[in-house]
């Protein structure tokens, strides 16, 4: 059952926006689309707050694809898991002939999700996506949301039963196989949680063993 209208937060129900719904939910987990679709309605709640213009089915897109890089289906993939997902999201949208520039949007939202001090700056849809997925997985910004707010969300699409454990879980099972794509990002943390021979890259090695003289 979808729940579309909360607080004033409405899934979109264009024809493209339902065939996203159903790719995503073919293709990932319950538990990543029921977090794809929370991230959606924080990052809109939070939209409204702030007072934000976006494009509610851009938002909706970006949300539903933003993790999709962690399924099964990228599993050979060496690219950053949000590449993956941002790459997805562009193909479906050329494929609807949506405008480049709005899919570019779409792209970089998806990308940049889980890189700090940037999103901000660019458009709304970037910055919103970021705001989403962090207040449903860390909690950042959880105070900026009413209870009601959060309660009306999380009754529609539930976290379930050990969510944060569960999640960490699906972190790592989309990124063990490209451990070096974790470098220079905070996801390398996931791989050092569940792996203890994972070894993170150096910033500082890299320097120190450059083939310059000095």
């Amino acid at each position: 059952m979808r729940h579309n209208d909360i607080f004033g937060v409405r899934i979109p129900d264009s024809a493209f926006a339902r065939e996203a719904t159903q790719l995503i939910r073919d293709t990932e987990s319950e538990l990543l689309f029921r977090h794809s679709t929370r991230v959606y309605f924080w990052s809109a709640l939070l939209g409204e707050r702030k007072g934000l213009k976006f494009d509610s089915e851009l938002l909706y897109i970006a949300a539903l694809f933003h993790d999709i890089g962690l399924t099964p289906k990228y599993g050979t993939s060496q690219l950053r898991f949000e590449v993956d997902g941002a790459n997805a999201a562009r193909e479906y949208l050329r494929a609807q002939g949506i405008a480049a520039s709005e899919i570019e949007r779409v792209w970089l939202a998806i990308a940049l999700h889980t890189t700090p001090g940037i999103p901000e700056h660019l458009h709304p849809e970037i910055e919103l996506l970021q705001v989403g997925a962090a207040v449903d997985v860390v909690g950042r910004g959880y105070e900026q949301l009413t209870a009601e707010q959060r309660e009306a969300v999380t009754a529609a699409y539930p976290r379930g039963e050990d969510f944060k454990q569960r999640m960490i879980d699906a972190f790592y099972q989309g990124m063990k196989h490209r451990p070096q794509s974790t470098y220079g990002t905070f996801n390398d943390d996931v791989l050092a949680y569940k792996d203890p021979g994972f070894k993170r890259g150096d910033f500082c090695s890299l320097i120190l063993r450059a083939p310059w003289s000095s």
